[in-house]
């Protein structure tokens, strides 16, 4: 979905705002779950408190244009973000019981 895809550079399909590295946390024995805290317009939006995340050979996300916005970061680089119609995360929500990042793309049919 982003513009930029880096490691290795490849073609996209430029549907949002951002740059990416794919892999960026490691290789498959570097995937990890980890608790992140969560930001005021996705607690606005969804519920307040912490969200677990499942990350496996996880992106990062390098670069966010301003057509696009951030509601979840991880360690200060951005994880969940949105961009009109169109919503990207770097880990597995559906790994979890939390269904707050499903409420939000269900927001979006």
């Amino acid at each position: 979905m982003a513009e930029e895809v880096s490691n290795p550079a490849q073609q996209s399909f430029q549907l949002m705002d951002i740059g990416v590295e794919r892999n960026a946390y490691g290789r498959q024995i570097d995937s990890r779950v980890a608790e992140i805290d969560t930001e005021p317009e996705f607690e606005r939006r969804t519920a307040p408190g912490k969200l677990e995340a499942v990350f496996i050979r996880a992106p990062i996300i390098r670069r966010v244009g301003p057509s696009a916005r951030v509601l979840l970061r991880y360690r200060g680089d951005p994880v969940l973000v949105e961009q009109g119609r169109h919503l990207a995360a770097t880990f597995h929500p559906e790994l979890t019981a939390d269904s707050r990042v499903h409420a939000l793309f269900l927001e979006k049919l």
